[in-house]
């Protein structure tokens, strides 16, 4: 059965139903062969992302960067993964009171580094909240979920 490990910064009421949402979709009910562990940047460590066979990731955008605590979970994991966690398939969804540009490139750059493989273009909710975004984290969980659990990713 395929590990997805969800890895959210939740400072909010907005950004709590954002990871609600993409978990949601991660465990719709058609989905039956994926075992899901959803953690905070401060819980998850090496381990975690070792156990994965997927990754979702979500972060605030903070001063045009990506959140401390997502920082700090790559700061935590980047050695104990890299070269073993090569090709490890993984979505990012952004919650931005701006562009995002600055938290995704941020991200990305880590990413790169690890060498993991994006599975679609980052979902990046910018400007005022809306209702809307958490269709489009549940789209995102359910795509990340069916995608490990029918081999694709």
């Amino acid at each position: 059965m395929p590990h997805l490990l969800i890895v959210s910064h939740v400072p909010s009421a907005n950004t709590r139903a954002m990871t609600d949402a993409v978990v949601g979709g991660a465990s719709h009910e058609d989905i039956e062969g994926v075992d899901l562990r959803v953690l905070t940047p401060p819980e998850a460590g090496p381990d975690d992302v070792l156990w994965a066979n997927g990754i979702i990731l979500g972060t605030t955008e903070n001063f045009g960067y990506m959140s401390g605590a997502i920082k700090d979970f790559f700061e935590r994991i980047y050695y104990p993964c890299l070269e073993k966690t090569e090709g490890l398939p993984y979505a990012l969804f952004i919650r931005a009171g701006n562009d995002g540009t600055g938290a995704r490139t941020s991200m990305e750059r880590i990413i790169k580094g690890l060498a993991w493989k994006a599975v679609q273009e980052p979902l990046i909710c910018s400007g005022d909240y809306r209702e809307d975004f958490l269709v489009s984290c549940e789209e995102l969980g359910m795509t990340m979920a069916a995608g490990l659990e029918a081999g694709i990713f």
